[in-house]
């Protein structure tokens, strides 16, 4: 991004106090954390000099299936003193005609190339193969869109799924009136740049990892919510449904996936700082991935409550 520095919180994060300082959590913090706790997603509670921080590991698209109480993280949500919500990207008018004068960017491989032109032979066949199983043809399109079709139309893991944490959080924070900021505004210019500029070897990858959800079948979509809402968070991080979904952009980008990461170690530094319950929704592969939030956190001696993560 050429307006969000590279190297996010870094100053923050260092002069925050270690966690062996921090005083007891006071009743009302305490209660707020065993709110939140009842809904069932799996969370993380760091304590501070000031106060208390619930980070709430989010995957996206849950199942309908998945048992957890999304009423509960509403009323922990109603009591905290201010929520942190992901990253959200600033779209003007400007950047939609951008995206509608050069969509083919976006949706087709450049000038008269294939698939097979990127490819390996081995790989090319597969990609054959699901195309053929879905009556789809994928020799021209971009990667990355043949990568969420082949998602959708394979594992149908948008479909009948129950609210994310953020849109609970979210809800619930306005009704409450509890002030909410956004990890970042990104500008809608700098996020197409970066998704136009990315030549189609960046995608391939993506493709790929969607070709193996694909091919380990429908089951693991269930099976992701079963495993977030049991703490199982090795588990989520290696189905092959969050494998793809975190191979692909923008979590992929090079650029933009390293200033995503980096924006949440500088919001949770800022937030130690402050007075009462910070609750924050972060994305679990943000968080849970080698070299995440918390692995860079506890690293920093904060002492970090809650489920296994690695």
């Amino acid at each position: 991004m050429r307006n969000l520095p590279l190297a996010f919180g870094l100053a923050a994060l260092l002069a925050t106090p270690l966690a062996a300082q921090d005083p007891a959590p006071t009743e009302s913090e305490n209660s707020i954390v065993v709110t939140a706790q009842r809904s069932g997603a799996p969370m993380w509670v760091i304590d501070t000099p000031s106060g208390t921080i619930i980070l709430v590991g989010e995957i996206r698209a849950i199942p309908e299936t998945t048992p957890w109480q999304p009423d509960r993280l509403r009323e922990a949500t109603a009591e905290a003193d201010r929520v942190i919500l992901g990253a959200r990207p600033k779209v003007s008018p400007g950047d939609v005609l951008r995206l509608m004068f050069s969509g083919s960017k976006f949706t087709k491989l450049p000038d008269k190339t294939v698939a097979s032109d990127y490819l390996p032979p081995q790989e090319w066949a597969r990609l054959q193969a699901i195309g053929e199983a879905t009556k789809d043809d994928y020799a021209r399109q971009s990667f990355l869109l043949t990568a969420f079709q082949m998602l959708r139309k394979g594992l149908r893991f948008n479909r009948d799924t129950t609210d994310d944490a953020s849109d609970v959080v979210r809800k619930a924070a306005d009704k409450a009136k509890v002030p909410t900021t956004r990890a970042a505004t990104l500008r809608g210019e700098d996020v197409l740049d970066t998704l136009a500029e990315a030549p189609p070897s960046a995608h391939v990858p993506c493709m790929i990892a969607a070709m193996d959800a694909v091919e380990a079948g429908p089951e693991i979509v269930e099976q992701r919510g079963a495993d977030w809402r049991r703490y199982a968070i090795p588990a989520v991080m290696a189905n092959p449904l969050e494998v793809a979904l975190g191979k692909c952009w923008p979590w992929a980008d090079d650029l933009l996936g390293s200033e995503l990461r980096g924006i949440w170690v500088e919001r949770i530094a800022e937030a130690s700082t402050a007075t009462g319950t910070t609750l924050a929704v972060v994305p679990l592969r943000v968080l849970a991935e080698e070299g995440g939030v918390l692995d860079q956190l506890d690293a920093r001696g904060f002492d970090i409550g809650g489920p296994v993560w690695r």
